[in-house]
């Protein structure tokens, strides 16, 4: 009979707690995870962006190739806001998705603590 009741009790700490507890810190993992990757993939973008122009300014020998340098200039402006404006709609993304998994881990969560409140 202890033995049966301890299984219970162990069954329903794991379903109340343990598991619920494991599933939102995978959750968080996989979004730290994806977020870290995407801020890499990030940084990577700009820092090749910005050494590209860098080496593009050290070429510059004659006013006809700082012209040139400042003309490229602006296009490169032009792509870091528009690399800058699809990031941040990747991190957005990110962000929402992960609310909505929580969100829906804490709702089976209330079901299943209700479901089991009234066993």
């Amino acid at each position: 009979m202890a033995t049966k009741d301890f299984d219970k009790t162990t069954q329903q700490f794991e379903s109340l707690f343990f598991g619920p507890a494991r599933a939102y810190a995978s959750l968080a993992v996989d979004y730290t995870e994806q977020l870290v990757k995407t801020q890499m993939e990030f940084t990577k973008s700009y820092t090749e962006a910005s050494l590209g122009q860098m080496r593009a300014f050290m070429s510059v020998k004659d006013p006809e190739g700082f012209r040139s340098y400042v003309e490229g200039q602006q296009k490169v402006a032009k792509d870091m806001g528009d690399m800058l404006k699809v990031d941040a709609e990747k991190v957005v993304a990110l962000n929402r998705d992960f609310m909505q998994k929580s969100q829906k881990l804490v709702e089976d969560n209330v079901k299943s603590a209700s479901k089991a409140a009234n066993q």
